[in-house]
């Protein structure tokens, strides 16, 4: 196995997504822009509820961390991704998928059980809503992981909604010492709002003692640190980690490190879809700190692709798009 550079552990989903309107989440109890978790019964009812009467828009490889580990791959870095499957023909698809994508996985992450799904649904404003059936990924435990290529990558990122499984926090336990151990450098996403209500004290266990990069959106770092602005968010973030990312939808992020604090601005699009626009965000973030182009440049950057994920369907761009777009940034930037 070649050596990478990220190494990933997240879990596995394939989304399918919809347009629906308004009155559907209302008459759902669904809560826009968050995600809620059901079992596979209520996933399936609401499957059908939503092919009989919403827009179905297709079917992706999902999961938080796997569409960051999709862009920084993408983009022209090595990647491995950490996962559960089921081995049944969508957990094939999902690993096929992101071999495709030029990403290492392993054959132990296949097992006896269902592949996760999540049902996506995008309002008219654009806003992502999921509702997700996890299936065999909220087992996630070390045994499915091949810790090997951690032991060498640069960096170990963590998907925050795995807080809601106490097999998968025991992983990311045991992956957070290995990369402590080895000098890889961490870095963990608060991942949505519902985990911060829901799921705080296994953010807390996965955060531990710090870590060296923590991404969140404007409501998560609200959330998480119970107060009302982000200056006083960024205060208390800032003992969590060394440097805090805080995204701002439209209008762009925030960044803070041990030297600077600065904000970059969004840029001026139609937007269609929210869904995996902080992932992508984070994957080209982590692709240029990787490439050694810096902060200002990494956050420009990753700007740049995640409202190109944002003004189509889907949690990911084509694979070839992020190349694209990485030659176009570069010849902005001569």
């Amino acid at each position: 196995m070649a050596t990478v550079d990220l190494f990933a552990i997240g879990n596995a989903l394939i989304d399918q997504e919809f347009k629906v309107s308004d009155e559907f989440l209302t008459a759902q109890h669904l809560q826009k822009g968050t995600m809620q978790l059901a079992d596979g019964e209520t996933q399936a009812s609401l499957y059908q509820n939503l092919r009989d009467t919403q827009i179905y828009k297709g079917q992706a490889s999902g999961g938080s961390a796997a569409n960051t580990t999709v862009a920084f791959a993408a983009l022209g870095s090595p990647a491995f991704y950490a996962c559960r499957v089921g081995n049944d023909d969508l957990g094939h698809i999902y690993l096929n998928g992101l071999n495709e994508a030029g990403i290492q996985t392993t054959p132990k992450s296949i097992s006896q059980g269902v592949t996760g799904t999540c049902m996506v649904l995008v309002s008219p404003d654009s806003e992502r809503t999921m509702h997700t059936y996890l299936g065999i990924t909220a087992e996630l435990t070390d045994a499915q992981i091949d810790f090997e290529p951690l032991t060498t990558a640069k960096w170990l990122y963590i998907e925050g909604y795995l807080s809601t499984s106490d097999t998968a926090r025991q992983a990311v336990k045991q992956a957070r010492e290995i990369a402590k151990a080895n000098g890889v450098k961490i870095a963990l996403t608060l991942s949505d709002p519902a985990m911060v209500q829901y799921a705080r004290t296994g953010l807390d266990e996965m955060i531990a003692e710090g870590v060296d990069l923590l991404f969140c959106n404007e409501q998560e770092a609200l959330m998480y640190t119970h107060t009302d602005t982000i200056d006083a968010a960024l205060v208390k973030l800032k003992t969590l980690s060394q440097s805090v990312v805080i995204t701002l939808a439209s209008k762009g992020a925030l960044i803070s490190n041990n030297r600077e604090t600065f904000t970059v601005p969004g840029r001026a699009i139609q937007a269609v879809d929210t869904n995996g626009a902080g992932d992508a965000f984070a994957g080209a973030f982590l692709y240029a700190l990787n490439a050694n182009l810096g902060f200002k440049t990494a956050a420009e950057l990753a700007v740049l692709i995640s409202s190109k994920v944002v003004s189509q369907f889907g949690p990911r761009l084509a694979v070839a798009d992020y190349a694209a777009l990485l030659e176009n940034f570069q010849k902005e930037c001569a």
